[in-house]
């Protein structure tokens, strides 16, 4: 399938199809990117660093997993809004101050914990914490939208982008871990706190590349419409729900297991392992030209997630939870790619960050229920009892997706089903 890249650089020949080589020699992609992978990187920390130094302080996986829940449901309930203001004001006046309330928070957060604060001191800190995570992800994402437009490289850079997120939590898990167990404590959040400032404002220095904000002319009145009017958009985070539950899950029910035997320091390992499935299954996704729909793949995709994630509470080997848990990690990496994929159907250019920032803090919240109702389980039931989430939110979720589906269709004629005042905006469909 022969295809022509947008933006692509004057001396870059064309590809004959879409790949990885072609996406990043777009022109400018580098100035975003290397910032970009740099503020993500905390997001990986956050969840992890929260669960261990709580747990060590209060000795329970429950109040740990509660602490890290609040973080997480604030951040989903936030993440949207920052989303939309940074569609409408730019992506630089949302992330600086976001950073430096992050920074603090956080380190509030950390101070209370080891201090044995009550446990609602530690859930006032998390608000704050969870609320002002950077989304550098969906702003990474619609930067790309702006550089690429209609071009066929939007599937491969939304699987660019996905290898990328699964790089971070192969890294961050790992580190938070290292740092948890071998410094102190308190080290993971303390490092999350300080690379989220740094490279928080390395990213928001790029004023280049970040979307244009389009103001209204004397001609005619934009009105900013939510994503999560679109019936589309509404469908994707139920199936990211059940895509954060299987984070949140593996998180807290590996770190069990894992203490469980002996071997926390096992915990960082078996969870890259799981990231890394995720991360390999990414690179491929994006290096296949795709002839079956997005919603079709989507359906597929999921339904292999449900399967294999059924499967997680089975196992009484760490050998054995690792295979399976680079199985379930290969099969969520098609999920997320088809899922932002569809965003660029179904959305309109101006509310794209708000969208992708809705998906985003699905799996916050996926996560953030996840971490809570497993580490009760692991607290009063068996060891690895905290692995049925990820069995119980996917089967949900994949229950609401067959049921929906087609409202992942986009309309024809490249109409959105969302109305502003008085006008339609198109959306090219794929």
């Amino acid at each position: 399938m022969a295809s022509t890249v947008t933006d692509r650089p004057e001396n870059s020949p064309a590809t004959p199809r879409p790949g990885y080589g072609q996406l990043l020699r777009t022109r400018g992609a580098w100035t975003f990117l290397l910032p970009g992978f740099a503020a993500r990187q905390p997001f990986a920390m956050l969840t992890i660093s929260i669960v261990l130094l709580v747990q060590h302080t209060t000795g329970s996986y429950g109040a740990a997993g509660a602490a890290a829940a609040v973080t997480g449901v604030s951040m989903a309930l936030f993440a949207p809004y920052s989303g939309r203001l940074a569609d409408r004001y730019g992506q630089r006046a949302v992330l600086l101050p976001g950073v430096i309330v992050h920074t603090l928070s956080g380190l509030t957060l950390t101070s209370l914990a080891l201090a044995h604060a009550p446990l609602w001191a530690l859930f006032v800190a998390a608000v704050p914490t969870g609320a002002s995570v950077p989304q550098v992800g969906p702003m990474v994402r619609a930067r790309w939208g702006v550089k690429l437009k209609d071009s066929p490289l939007m599937t491969t850079a939304a699987a660019f982008e996905s290898v990328t997120d699964e790089l971070t939590f192969v890294v961050g898990p790992l580190l938070a871990t290292a740092l948890c167990t071998a410094v102190t404590p308190a080290a993971g959040l303390v490092t999350e706190a300080a690379l989220t400032l740094v490279g928080g404002l390395l990213f928001a220095a790029q004023k280049s590349t970040q979307p244009v904000v389009r103001a209204a002319d004397g001609h005619a009145r934009v009105e900013h419409t939510s994503a999560l009017r679109i019936p589309g958009v509404r469908v994707l985070i139920v199936t990211f729900l059940g895509i954060g539950s299987v984070f949140g899950g593996m998180q807290v029910s590996l770190a069990a297991f894992t203490e469980s035997i002996g071997e926390p320091g096992l915990n960082g390992v078996l969870y890259g392992v799981f990231a890394a499935g995720n991360m390999l299954s990414g690179i491929v996704c994006g290096a296949i030209a795709w002839k079956a729909a997005p919603h079709r793949r989507l359906v597929i995709g999921y339904a292999a997630l449900a399967l294999t994630a059924s499967a997680l509470w089975t196992a009484h080997s760490a050998l054995l939870l690792a295979g399976l848990g680079l199985l379930v990690g290969m099969c969520i990496a098609p999920a997320l790619i088809t899922g932002y994929t569809l965003v660029e159907g179904l959305v309109p250019a101006g509310a794209r960050t708000e969208a992708f920032t809705w998906l985003t803090g699905a799996v916050a919240l996926g996560q953030a229920a996840a971490v809570t109702v497993a580490g009760q389980l692991e607290d009063h039931f068996w060891d690895g009892a905290g692995f049925l989430v990820p069995m119980g939110g996917t089967l949900l979720a994949l229950g609401t997706l067959l049921a929906l589906r087609s409202r992942l269709v986009a309309r024809p004629g490249g109409r959105t089903v969302v109305r502003g005042v008085g006008h339609r905006v198109p959306v090219t469909v794929d």
